[in-house]
């Protein structure tokens, strides 16, 4: 579990239940499932409406990664490259084979590339493609997070409107006026308040993740490339440097 994200999202509520209850306000006046659907329903209708769904259910599936960071392969990569390093200047490029099955798809493709004899301006070449397409993939998935906090506000005020459309028509009764008006502007909290403390910083922190593979896939490359050149001692010893300082 991430703690950092978990703490960041309860000390972000907290701010805003204590900060309303020391004004005076009630807990419950912030509780409101009208406001809140429409918001929330609202919100994801119009991600969804301009968003592919491949990538919609694909950065849905991202959310995880905020709560529950993916497992570091730094210090496994380290081991594996030395590996492959040890193992072609031993036995040849073919003994990298061997590797490839339990290896991810971009680590098989160099394997692959590598083992077939590919030139290594080409391997690079073919790699840089695979990972511009990956980065692309992966960023247009966590945008819908972006987009959210860009509709959510909107629809918060149009929520509102709705609120005070339902106040106008009760008009004859006044006792229901202040509650009503309450009811309006919470939807105003809620899509200014998720876009804020949730969509926006759900969506950098994607993007953050998305950024260091992108940055070890661009070093595996390089050690691929160097393989493939016969480079195998002192430079991929840098490539795995820089691979375990990066973060």
């Amino acid at each position: 579990m991430d703690l950092t994200s978990l703490l960041g999202l309860a000390l972000a509520l907290a701010g805003v239940f204590i900060g309303h209850t020391l004004d005076g306000g009630k807990f419950s006046s912030l509780i409101q499932p009208a406001a809140f659907a429409i918001v929330v329903v609202g919100t994801f209708g119009a991600v969804l409406l301009q968003t592919k769904s491949r990538a919609f259910v694909r950065g849905v599936r991202m959310l995880r990664w905020v709560f529950v960071t993916p497992p570091d392969r730094r210090q496994a990569l380290a081991r594996e490259i030395h590996l492959w390093s040890l193992s072609a200047r031993r036995d040849g490029l073919l003994s990298l084979e061997q590797y490839m099955a339990k290896a991810d798809p971009f680590v098989q493709k160099g394997l692959r590339l590598v083992v077939d004899g590919i030139q290594p301006d080409k391997l690079r070449s073919l790699l840089d493609t695979e990972i511009n397409n990956y980065e692309f993939r992966e960023r247009q998935a966590a945008r819908i997070w972006e987009s959210a906090a860009g509709y959510a506000p909107t629809v918060g005020i149009l929520g509102a409107v709705l609120g005070l459309i339902n106040v106008m028509e009760n008009l004859s009764d006044p006792s229901r006026l202040g509650a009503g008006i309450a009811v309006a502007f919470v939807s105003t909290v809620y899509g200014v308040g998720l876009a804020n403390l949730f969509f926006y910083p759900v969506g950098n922190k994607i993007k953050g993740i998305v950024a260091e593979r992108v940055a070890q896939y661009e070093i595996l490359t390089d050690v691929f490339h160097d393989i493939a050149t016969g480079d195998y001692t002192r430079v991929i010893e840098e490539r795995v440097a820089c691979l375990l300082a990066h973060h």
